[in-house]
């Protein structure tokens, strides 16, 4: 059965014939003669590859270095080919590995004067990356990086942190070719949508404790004045401004215990990301101190919110698509794609809409929609086998827990990795940095 990725239903039985990198054909073939190898696909299932639109090759957690094969393989068995890497340092351009298929987009850092951003943006281009993810920009600045930006291929993600910018500010500086922008989680919508402007933070709160932010930002969406919202996502879609909600890193905020106890993460959590998920005041998301009942129900209710204004997008003629941000706030690589596609389907998506949100949508974003994310004749050799129907559970693509584990192939440019194979060396990454992890604890609390 195959699920093409642009929200056709599924068909099939039909055979698909990889030539090299990329398809050849897809219905059905009477000839096999001179096939090299073949995967018998009777009663599975066949889609696109998932598009990563946020995720984040590391090589160290709160100082505890990390396999960057940790992750790919991750990656990989999950079912991800192409990664948009924001917030990238410009050695990652040289990354090689499974999962090479990295856009990366580093983190604008430096300019404090519109010169100096023009200067910035032809800087990067120069390197030879993608795009530039933005953060904490001041709005001359990011206008004039913007305007810099706006007839090369770059593309943009960016993070509209509580600043002086918001969405209209990217709506104002939209993309020459369109979907090429993203603005990241909700980060900037609801800020542009304030019945009085300004969130009502108590008088104690301070931005710069993770607590307090991340306490408060579970209180944004019901601030909202729905008649401006409503404005906001519509200027959105007619500016071909896409959203990449990453609907799954925060939903430790509504669920802690949840977060704290998912399956995968007795064979697959790396001691780097564990020790770097306890709560703490230097590692960046890992806020949970005192984390309250109160907290949870007003970030279930903040989830309801921000999911109806996704679904809003979309019926407006916006973009959505997926990403993950693992790495933080108790989630895995890998497993962030898959959660991130339960929540869509909770948010009310048709789940052929949300395989067109993981797959054909990222791939538009990047400005590859030409060649990935569809089963189609021309387009690469990106999909996944999966051992059951993924649109009526998609739980089954995980790597553990109940009715789990059906994922078993990933093919990337027409290589074929066995999803199982990838989990095995994973876990003998993960088994190895914990034993060396136990002997340095050990010899520390000897001396």
């Amino acid at each position: 059965m195959v699920v093409e990725g642009v929200g056709t239903p599924a068909a099939g039985p039909r055979d698909v014939l990889i030539e090299g990198s990329r398809i050849a054909q897809v219905g059905r073939m009477s000839d096999v003669a001179g096939i090299d190898a073949v995967i018998d696909g009777t009663g599975k299932y066949v889609l696109p590859d998932f598009v990563n639109m946020h995720g984040h090759l590391q090589h160290e957690r709160a100082g505890v270095a990390m396999d960057p094969l940790d992750v790919t393989k991750l990656w990989l068995a999950c079912g991800i080919t192409t990664v948009r890497d924001v917030g990238s340092g410009l050695s990652k351009l040289k990354v090689d590995g499974p999962a090479r298929r990295l856009h990366i987009f580093p983190f604008f850092t430096g300019p404090r004067t519109p010169e100096e951003a023009r200067a910035k943006v032809r800087d990067l281009k120069a390197a030879g990356v993608d795009g530039i993810k933005f953060l904490g920009v001041y709005r001359d600045v990011f206008d004039a990086a913007a305007a810099e930006m706006k007839n090369t291929a770059l593309g943009r993600a960016h993070h509209i942190g509580v600043e002086e910018t918001n969405v209209w500010d990217d709506i104002r500086n939209a993309p020459a070719k369109p979907w090429r922008y993203t603005v990241e989680q909700w980060y900037g919508i609801p800020d542009a949508s304030l019945r009085d402007g300004v969130q009502k933070f108590p008088a104690s709160y301070n931005y710069a404790n993770e607590v307090d932010r991340f306490r408060y930002a579970g209180r944004l969406w019901r601030e909202t004045d729905p008649a401006k919202l409503t404005k906001v996502l519509a200027a959105m879609a007619d500016a071909k401004i896409a959203w990449d909600p990453t609907l799954n890193i925060y939903g430790a905020s509504r669920d802690v215990s949840r977060a704290q106890n998912q399956p995968w993460f007795k064979e697959y959590l790396h001691p780097a990301l564990a020790k770097f998920f306890e709560p703490s005041l230097e590692s960046h998301g890992s806020y949970f101190f005192n984390w309250s009942t109160e907290d949870e129900i007003y970030w279930k209710g903040n989830y309801r919110f921000w999911m109806a204004a996704v679904c809003e997008c979309a019926r407006l003629g916006g973009l959505v698509t997926t990403g993950e941000d693992a790495g933080y706030i108790y989630q895995m690589h890998g497993v962030g794609p898959l959660r991130e596609l339960e929540l869509h389907q909770e948010a009310v998506f048709h789940p052929l809409e949300v395989v067109k949100h993981a797959t054909h949508h990222g791939a538009i974003a990047l400005g590859r929609e030409q060649e990935i994310g569809r089963v189609r004749a021309g387009w690469l050799a990106d999909l996944i086998v999966v051992n059951g129907n993924p649109l009526a559970n998609f739980q089954i693509l995980y790597p553990a827990g109940n009715d789990a584990g059906k994922l078993e192939w990933t093919i990337k440019d027409g290589i074929a990795y066995h999803s199982s194979t990838l989990l095995s060396d994973v876990k003998k990454i993960v088994s190895e940095a914990r034993k060396n992890e136990t002997l340095k604890s050990t010899a520390q609390t000897r001396r």
